[in-house]
């Protein structure tokens, strides 16, 4: 048995969506499965839609990136 990572994300709210459309290369949409399935290993969470994993990892992405987060202080 490999040792547990730790993923970015670690789990998938059940908000309202906004509907939006997107069109994802064949090697993001083969690693956002490989990650859900990480996840169910992992964690045992088992996620049935893998582009569900977009929204929170879209969230991580702007939560660490610091220039964003200068300019949302800036526009506050």
């Amino acid at each position: 048995m490999t040792p547990m990572t730790k993923l970015k994300i670690d789990a998938v709210l059940d908000q309202k969506p906004v509907k939006i459309s997107i069109e994802l290369p064949p090697d993001i949409d083969r690693d956002l499965r490989a990650y859900a399935e990480l996840m169910k290993r992992e964690s045992g969470h088992s996620i049935e839609d893998p582009t569900k994993l977009i929204a929170p990892m879209l969230r991580r992405f702007m939560a660490t990136d610091r220039s964003f987060i200068k300019f949302r202080r800036q526009m506050a």
